[in-house]
């Protein structure tokens, strides 16, 4: 098991948003956690990663309890994380944005492997060959597109053992997330596992090994994606 999160509670100001909520994540695996917009599934992804401290329960990443952890901690143990809103630094050029990235990765590989790696500038750049000619653009000039493609590529510029991915095709044209479908399969071909949070149904059933369902903070399906096509809770939770 690479990442158990066990039954956490996560509020938002008064607001208790997260109720119990479990999940896994195996080695080499793209597990989607699927559900509406507000259903919890941007706070499930920020309690892992340490953005919002959860109430109950615990966060267990390779075996070590991080659940009391700041979230740069938690990505030096290898936690890469793409946030909906990309998160790119608009005064800053995309290379500048990918660097910072690539200094941390360097101590969490020191810590983990005797300093070797792969090149996670290669890694990155074989995902997303496109971010490859927009180093010099400054942040605040790149497309939607360009900015996730960023985003991801900046993430695996930690050499991350896992990636978490909120709302990766959101907003995307559907040629667009095509595109981003097959990044999702190279990375995890590269070893690396995915936690992704995903709106539609569809989409998440094309590249997931398994699916959780999430409403009004509570896991209401956990198995096989196509099982949650013909589940009549998930189908209802997801249309609202």
């Amino acid at each position: 098991m690479l990442l158990d999160v066990k039954a956490i509670d996560t509020y938002r100001g008064p607001a208790h948003i997260l109720n119990g909520v479990s999940l896994q994540v195996d080695k080499q695996e793209v597990v989607c956690l699927v559900g509406r917009n507000g259903a919890g599934k941007t706070t499930t992804i920020e309690s892992i990663m340490g953005f919002l401290p959860v109430r109950t329960g615990k966060i267990v990443f390779h075996d070590e309890d991080l659940t009391s952890l700041p979230p740069h901690e938690r990505a030096k143990r290898g936690i890469g994380y793409s946030p909906e809103d990309c998160g790119v630094f608009p005064e800053l050029s995309v290379g500048e944005n990918l660097m910072i990235s690539q200094w941390l990765g360097e101590e969490i590989v020191r810590k983990r492997n005797s300093g070797q790696r792969s090149d996670p500038q290669a890694q990155a750049f074989s995902v997303f060959p496109e971010v490859q000619n927009l180093l010099q653009r400054q942040g605040l000039h790149l497309s939607g597109g360009q900015r996730k493609m960023v985003a991801v590529a900046r993430a695996m510029m930690l050499s991350p053992t896992l990636l978490l991915l909120d709302e990766a095709f959101e907003g995307l044209a559907p040629v667009v997330v095509n595109r981003f479908t097959d990044a999702v399969m190279k990375i995890k071909a590269m070893g690396i596992s995915i936690l992704m949070a995903e709106s539609h149904l569809g989409a998440a059933t094309r590249i997931g090994d398994r699916l959780y369902a999430i409403d009004r903070g509570e896991i209401i399906f956990h198995g096989p994606p196509k099982d949650a096509l013909i589940d009549e809770k998930v189908v209802k939770a997801l249309r609202g």
